[in-house]
């Protein structure tokens, strides 16, 4: 418990700082955000169109036979799959441009830190490792400043509207379809929860990995003066053997989070069928 606790009060500087930073990256490229998100919300929004023209098209142009319809039914729709995909491209062009821009940046950071480290740190350290670490661990923040947080605050609205119309719609399915997407949601998170230290080991593993495959071809002489072969085969064999471990937990992990996502959409499907034959055979 002790132990634990000495954790806990390590860990929330860290996770302190890191909410800083990560509002720090955000404000300053706010306007970008915002405008990807007024994007991402119109596209969204013509994106309502093709699904609720189904049943117009269904109840009024083929039931009552007003083709005169169809022709205007097929323009609104068209319409709406061209304003989603031209917001699709410019919110891809514009967040990934930033998202990228910001990962630029934070490498030129932590280079500038690195570089200014005292000597006994690199004693310690591979210096392909520290390559691996300065051109990799600032690709964390793509999805902070790029797409990810706009599609997350586009889909909470968006999920919100379809939840306001599906119960006025139909209640009883509406609280099915919410009760599987809590419960796989929950499971979801439990899973990533799981998932995120398995990626943390599988990306610090491969990148002493490298960093000792660099260090070997980079002193390829001194290994040969010293027939030292077999020993670094060894130890690159025993370095990529504990690589292919973690990315197989990791493996098991993913696949099991999408068969179990895979198994809720099948149960959802077959519950839906079950109510909507009932309710459509009583009127």
């Amino acid at each position: 418990m002790a132990t634990e606790a000495s954790f806990l009060s390590r860990l929330r500087p860290r996770l302190s700082l890191a909410w800083v930073e990560a509002r720090n990256l955000i404000a300053a490229r706010r306007r970008r955000l915002l405008l990807g998100l007024v994007l991402l919300l119109v596209g969204r929004g013509f994106g309502f169109i093709l699904p609720s023209s189904v049943g117009f098209l269904v109840d009024e142009v083929i039931g009552k036979g007003r083709l005169e319809w169809l022709g205007w039914l097929l323009a609104a729709g068209a319409l709406g799959v061209l304003v989603q995909a031209v917001s699709a491209f410019g919110l891809a062009q514009l967040l990934s441009v930033t998202a990228q821009h910001s990962v630029t940046e934070l490498r030129q950071k932590v280079e500038q830190h690195v570089v200014r480290l005292p000597v006994s740190f690199f004693d310690t350290k591979k210096t392909g490792e520290l390559i691996s670490r300065v051109m990799h661990d600032a690709e964390g923040i793509r999805d902070l400043v790029g797409t990810g947080l706009v599609y997350l605050a586009g889909s909470v609205t968006t999920a919100c509207v379809a939840l306001g119309v599906l119960l006025t719609l139909n209640w009883r399915f509406t609280l099915v379809t919410l009760a599987v997407m809590l419960a796989f949601t929950t499971a979801m998170m439990a899973s990533l929860m799981k998932l995120r230290p398995l990626y943390k080991e599988m990306r610090s593993i491969s990148a002493e990995v490298t960093g000792r495959l660099t260090e070997v071809l980079g002193g390829i002489r001194v290994v040969k003066i010293y027939a030292a072969e077999k020993r670094e085969d060894r130890l690159f064999a025993a370095g990529t053997h504990r690589l292919f471990r973690a990315t197989r937990r990791t493996i098991l992990a993913s696949t099991a989070l999408g068969s179990l996502g895979t198994l809720s959409f099948g149960l959802l499907t077959i519950t839906l069928m079950w109510i909507g034959a009932r309710e459509i055979v009583s009127g």
